[in-house]
């Protein structure tokens, strides 16, 4: 009997589940959101959760787990240096999945899986986009000047 035995098999064999998730999972680790079916969505949720959570601990054999499971180094970085300090406050639920509806062309229901916001993700995203860092103080720059411009007309 299979009591308690849970997985999403997702019509695969272990080992390509198994890369299939592994790969998911560095692809949110990267972009932070990714798009696929709400079933793989959930099963990634799992996978990531547990690696965020190495990632909290973050000593060499937790760091060692991450690679063991992920396969990628430079993932296993990021997720350990930026995302994971992040949520050092948050006891778990550090994945958001939203729907989407069906795909239109096979009518499986699809899915939005991203990592829940936080200062230190927010930050990271700052420091990879520079283009939006810059438009911000320039934006701030003009509402600034109005002000004095009005307090100067008062006088």
């Amino acid at each position: 009997m299979r009591h308690r035995k849970h997985t999403f098999k997702i019509g695969r064999t272990s080992a390509h589940r198994k890369s299939l998730l592994a790969n998911a999972v560095c692809s949110l680790i990267e972009h932070g959101r990714i798009t696929t079916t709400l079933v793989k969505a959930k099963e990634i949720r799992r996978v990531a959760e547990k690696m965020v959570t190495y990632g909290k601990i973050g000593t060499l054999h937790t760091r060692k787990l991450a690679i063991a499971t992920l396969h990628q180094v430079d993932k296993v970085r990021t997720l350990f240096d930026v995302i994971a300090p992040g949520f050092k406050d948050r006891p778990g639920g550090y994945t958001r999945i939203m729907k989407l509806g069906p795909r239109i062309g096979d009518a499986a229901e699809m899915a939005i899986i991203e990592f829940v916001e936080n200062d230190a993700t927010v930050a990271a995203r700052r420091k990879e986009a520079p283009v939006a860092a810059e438009e911000a103080p320039v934006a701030e720059a003009p509402a600034a000047e109005a002000p004095a411009a009005e307090a100067e007309e008062a006088k």
